[in-house]
């Protein structure tokens, strides 16, 4: 197998890391509701799993999709617009995570 080949694959895997680690962001936001009796944090679990499962279940397969086709045709397989949406879908994890924390804190 020649790396080109095997770019694509490393590309969709790194995508659902990431998709894998917002979810498990939300598992432990879901612990940490269940520990402190949050009601809120909850919330925040749910739209962070959300995310999660938008990163693995769409975009990961719109860059899959548009990593073989470049890789096909030996084109640009960058894509901006995937890429600024899963860093938004992480950002808001990150800000899900700090206002759970500060939840926790002053409740």
């Amino acid at each position: 197998m020649s790396a080109g080949e095997t770019q694509p694959a490393r590309t969709v895997l790194a995508w659902q890391r990431t998709g894998l680690g917002v979810l498990a962001v939300a598992g432990l936001l879901l612990r940490s509701a269940a520990v402190h009796g949050r009601p809120a944090v909850l919330v925040l679990a749910a739209v962070v799993a959300a995310a999660g499962l938008a990163v693995l279940g769409v975009l990961t397969r719109r860059r899959a999709g548009s990593a073989q086709q470049a890789a096909g045709r030996a084109g640009d397989a960058r894509t901006p617009r995937l890429a600024a949406v899963a860093t938004g879908l992480v950002v808001l994890c990150a800000a899900c995570a700090l206002a759970a924390d500060l939840v926790v804190r002053t409740g």
